[in-house]
C-alpha cells in the first residue's frame, strides 16, 4: 500500500495542476470541448483527462499554424492601430509640409526694404 502513496500523489498532483490550467485559461484558448467538460474530464478521468487537455484542448501560443484561434496582429503592416498611426503621421508631415511652403512664398512675397 505505501507504494501506493506516491504514485497516488502524483495523479492527485497533476489532476489539481490540470483543473487549475483549465480553469485560468482564457476561453479563446481552449478548443475541442467549452472548460466545464475539460473539468469534468479531468476530473473523472485524472491521467487521461489531463493529458487530452494538454494534447488537444489546449491552445499554446505558438499553435497558430496548426488551427489554433489567433490573437492579436502578428505584423506592424496587420496591426490596425499601428496603420491609423501611420496614416496620421503622414498627414501631420504633409500638413507641415504645407505651412513650410506657405511660409516660403509668404517669405518671398515680402518687399526689400
Amino acid at each position: 500500500m505505501s507504494r501506493f502513496i506516491p504514485v497516488m500523489l502524483l495523479v492527485l498532483g497533476f489532476t489539481i495542476f490540470t483543473v487549475a490550467d483549465i480553469a485560468l485559461m482564457d476561453r479563446s484558448r481552449v478548443r475541442g470541448m467549452p472548460k466545464p467538460a475539460w473539468i469534468a474530464a479531468a476530473i473523472l478521468l485524472p491521467v487521461v483527462g489531463g493529458v487530452l487537455w494538454l494534447v488537444v484542448g489546449r491552445v499554446r501560443s505558438g499553435d497558430a499554424s496548426r488551427g489554433a484561434v489567433r490573437r492579436g496582429p502578428v505584423a506592424p503592416d496587420d496591426n490596425p492601430e499601428f496603420l491609423g498611426r501611420l496614416g496620421r503621421e503622414n498627414r501631420m508631415e504633409d500638413r507641415i509640409q504645407q505651412l513650410e511652403q506657405e511660409l516660403r512664398d509668404l517669405d518671398d512675397d515680402k518687399p526689400s526694404g
